[in-house]
């Protein structure tokens, strides 16, 4: 079971990133993709998830209308396409897969496997 996110960089604020979870070693069919972010000094917390069943998304609040999750199935692969990026936003994303089926959870003890984390750096 591995989890490979990509897709982090520099952007200026207001600009855009799509980031990038790849999976493979199992399928992602029932569970849900959690999207996830660590600022410096900060605990990690919940930004988004997907349901891989049936595409039903859900944001935290801070990140709503900015953010888009998707999924493409045939790929195994999830997506976090960040539009008007704020300095705020500058944090290590994460993606992972829910514990368990049918359930989209929004703290990191609802996922079980945990992809390396990708950077993204907003500059003001």
């Amino acid at each position: 079971v591995q989890l490979q996110a990509s897709g982090g960089g520099l952007v200026q604020a207001g600009g855009s990133l799509r980031l990038s979870c790849v999976a493979s070693g199992w399928t992602l069919s029932g569970y849900s993709l959690g999207w996830f972010r660590q600022a410096p000094g900060k605990e990690r917390e919940f930004v988004a998830a997907i349901s891989w069943s049936d595409g039903t998304t859900y944001y935290t609040d801070s990140v709503k209308g900015r953010f888009t999750a998707s999924r493409d199935s045939a790929k195994s692969t999830a997506y976090l396409q960040m539009n008007s990026l704020k300095p705020e936003d500058t944090a290590v994303y994460y993606c992972a897969s829910s514990r368990t089926l049918f359930y989209a959870g929004r703290t990191t003890e609802d996922y079980a496997y945990w992809g390396q984390g990708t950077l993204v750096t907003v500059s003001s």
